[in-house]
Order: structure tokens, then C-alpha cells, then sequence
């Protein structure tokens, strides 16, 4: 499996190149795009999986209490 980090750098490579390419892969760029994705997705399960992404609500709104 590929490091996390280099999936990420290798997608938003190819995102750069489907902007310059007028908003079209060629079929190579594609399949790579694809494969990319579906291994983060996998690495994303595996961290819910594993408990090591927060689920719960937002403290955003809720004060700071001192």
C-alpha cells in the first residue's frame, strides 16, 4: 500500500493536470485517478475502523470555559 501522504500529492497532481486539460483525463489519467481514490478511501475506512477519527459534535459554538 502506498504512504497516505503520497496518494494525496499524486491526486491533486492529477487534478492540476485535468484543469489544464480543459476538464477532460485521458484514459490513463483516469484508471490512475480511480485507483488513487479507492485507496484513500480505504485508508479513510480503516481509520474509522480503527476509532481514530473524532465523530462527535463540534465545540466550535460552546464556550471556553476557564
Amino acid at each position: 500500500m502506498m504512504n497516505s501522504s503520497k496518494v494525496l500529492k499524486e491526486i491533486q497532481e492529477l487534478r492540476v493536470s485535468w484543469r489544464r486539460q480543459n476538464f477532460h483525463y485521458t484514459n490513463e489519467q483516469l484508471n490512475r485517478y480511480q485507483e488513487l481514490t479507492s485507496l484513500r478511501r480505504q485508508r479513510v475506512q480503516q481509520l474509522y475502523s480503527e476509532g481514530r477519527v473524532w465523530v462527535g459534535p463540534s465545540n466550535l459554538s460552546k464556550p471556553l470555559k476557564e
